[in-house]
């Protein structure tokens, strides 16, 4: 058994059919996230020098996959804390590598505070400030819909800081810091969402990645590119789960005096849901090769592959409502639940909107 077949299988015996009850509490307990982060679950490309399991990034996009088709707010947990994990691996020093990566190979949670009241799509407009004070460094600003933040013991917050900006390890519990869960999220209920306030929280100035400076747009960038392409991969995971529940369903129910699969117009609905697990598998599969050999394509292949994958997942999502009917209008089941989280997809990480805007630039150079 490789190393990923071995994480999903434990993935597979964690989750098991407790989903459902876990969306409907709007909570995974915190013992099995402890114990999916202490197996190196969580972020599993993490390095193994640093406690990792060291997968690679299409291997790691497979997990990830996985992790979509059980359940889509353990998968945004794991997302949350691969970009965390991620951010101090590219930023921080070898202390801060060494330290921190170990801590969240070791059980500890993290999530990453990007979006503020005023910054969502346009995070240019982050007011969040880090300020120098003699050996420490003072954070004010206020979070919003920060993914896994009321689970994570740290916080990597984005906020301004000298001349550019800068990322911060914030400890959940360091005086000045409250988290306010997301009351009943539209989707990925359980993914553990909040707002986060800072208020005079002062750090040492060793908690600052690297303790320089860097341009927003180059921090921002650089973490986002790992939870889209992890985005991404999680809706493989949502439409590959939805193409199960609808097959399964369409070949048992019979109306009419045959299968629903013999219907034309349902086969329709199945070919469609198909061809869209496929297609975004491959645009994952390319934008993780990217990732694996450090390609210069890899931005805007992972806004290709999110942007595809969600919008895909959220047909899919609908087809398998529409296929199960009453069966799959259940709240807490399969594909009620796909259907909402497929929904949030196409929002974070860069809404439509954005990622159409992108990919347009990307096909204006074509002929430039």
């Amino acid at each position: 058994m490789t190393p990923r077949e071995e994480l999903a299988a434990l993935l597979s015996e964690e989750v098991g059919d407790r989903a459902g009850g876990w969306d409907l509490a709007g909570a995974i307990p915190l013992e099995t996230l402890r114990r999916l982060g202490t197996e190196g679950v969580l972020c599993a490309e993490v390095p193994a020098e640093f406690g990792g399991r060291g997968l690679s990034g299409l291997d790691n996009g497979e997990l990830t996959a996985h992790a979509g088709t059980l359940c889509s707010s353990l998968r945004s947990v794991m997302t949350s804390q691969g970009m965390a994990a991620w951010t101090i691996q590219r930023f921080g020093t070898r202390e801060q590598r060494a330290k921190e990566l170990a801590a969240l190979t070791r059980g500890d949670l993290a999530a990453v505070a990007f979006s503020e009241p005023q910054a969502g799509s346009d995070l240019s407009a982050i007011a969040t400030t880090v300020v120098d004070d003699g050996d420490s460094v003072v954070l004010n600003g206020h979070k919003v819909w920060s993914t896994a933040s009321a689970y994570a013991d740290v916080l990597v917050v984005f906020g301004r800081y000298q001349d550019g900006a800068a990322a911060v390890l914030v400890p959940t519990r360091a005086p000045g810091v409250t988290v306010r869960p997301v009351p009943q999220p539209l989707g990925c209920r359980a993914a553990g969402h909040a707002d986060v306030l800072l208020d005079d929280v002062r750090l040492p100035a060793t908690r600052v990645l690297s303790g320089a400076s860097v341009s927003l747009g180059l921090l921002t960038t650089i973490a986002l590119t790992y939870g889209r392409l992890s985005v991404a991969w999680g809706c493989v995971g949502i439409i590959r789960a939805c193409l199960t529940a609808a097959a399964t369903h369409a070949r048992a129910r019979e109306q009419f005096g045959k299968p629903l699969a013999e219907h034309q117009l349902v086969a329709r609905h199945l070919a469609e849901m198909y061809v869209a697990e496929q297609t975004a598998t491959r645009l994952c599969e390319h934008a993780s090769g990217c990732w694996d050999s450090r390609s210069a394509e890899l931005s805007g292949a992972s806004v290709l592959a999110k942007h595809a994958a969600a919008g895909h997942a959220a047909h899919a999502a609908s087809a398998a409502v529409q296929i199960l009917a009453s069966a799959g209008s259940v709240d807490g089941g399969t594909v009620a639940r796909a259907y909402r989280d497929a929904k949030l997809m196409q929002i974070i990480e860069g809404s439509e909107e954005i990622c159409q805007l992108i990919l347009a630039e990307r096909a204006l150079e074509r002929v430039t």
